[in-house]
């Protein structure tokens, strides 16, 4: 492949990376003519949940143990230590948002699913689950639902009263719960389009970054080495989208955890 060929081959539209592609597409004759069809979001979706289930299996085995039998260790690994530390801060911040430990397993998995499919979308030419507004987007809005259910099932009737602040005139009561029901739906949409937006903005930068770096690496020596400064930058923001992975699943759940606090508690 020619130099030229090469540079066709990278430079693209840096919003292709977030386009969903079919990957795989079968037509069903005898189901009604039912259109199957794996995309790269989704299976990235099943590579990520496969991921998790397989460092949670592995982290605690013996891998001196040729037969992987499932012998645990009684010295834990660095995995273990790993997934440990991040279980008691999920655990921490579960005990002071919601005070409820029962929540802990959807907290953790939650977190767990946001930072993996972000870190994923960290490697070259992969799919970022997170950047598809439809999968924040859904995924927020099935949180609040659940959310909502969950005060529902707690406080019956009385969990009307969440749209309506305390001491308010009877003749504001409809403005109030209209504005307080808006804003209550708003929370669905800014929970999802804060993670979609800041992982967008990121992968973004990289991707005009890169391809900026790679013309200027391809344009002789002296530019070749001119451009060493630019690619040690580039390195640094590459490190700040790797924080930025985990600080968004941490923002998400942590706002998680207010919002089903707000439904226990109504406040």
């Amino acid at each position: 492949m020619s130099l030229n060929n090469l540079n066709n081959f990278f430079i693209n539209s840096p919003l292709e990376q977030f386009e969903v592609v079919s990957l795989v597409s079968y037509n069903s004759p005898l189901f009604f003519n039912t259109s199957i069809t794996l995309t790269n979001s989704a299976l990235f979706t099943v590579l990520v949940l496969s991921l998790i289930l397989f460092i949670h299996q592995n982290s605690g085995k013996d891998k001196t143990n040729l037969n992987f039998n499932k012998k645990i260790k009684l010295i834990p690994n660095k995995e273990s230590i790993l997934l440990e530390s991040l279980f008691a801060s999920i655990n921490t911040i579960v005990r002071d948002q919601i005070g409820r430990e029962v929540y802990l397993p959807f907290i953790y998995s939650l977190f767990l699913f946001i930072l993996c499919s972000n870190l994923v979308g960290n490697i070259p030419y992969t799919y970022t689950i997170t950047t598809s507004i439809i999968i924040s987007i859904g995924l927020s809005f099935t949180i609040l639902i659940g959310v909502t259910i969950l005060g529902l099932s707690i406080h019956k009737i009385h969990f009307f009263s969440f749209f309506i602040p305390s001491g308010t005139p009877l003749a504001l009561v409809p403005l109030l719960v209209l504005i307080e029901l808006i804003s209550y739906l708003a929370r669905a949409f800014s929970l999802g389009i804060r993670l979609f937006a800041n992982m967008v903005a990121g992968h973004t930068l990289l991707k005009i970054l890169s391809t900026f770096l790679f013309k200027m690496f391809s344009g002789g020596l002296i530019i070749f080495v001119l451009t060493l400064l630019p690619f040690a930058l580039f390195l640094a923001i590459t490190g700040l989208e790797l924080a930025v992975s985990f600080i968004q699943a941490y923002v998400f759940v942590l706002l998680v955890c207010s919002y089903i606090k707000d439904a226990i508690e109504l406040h």
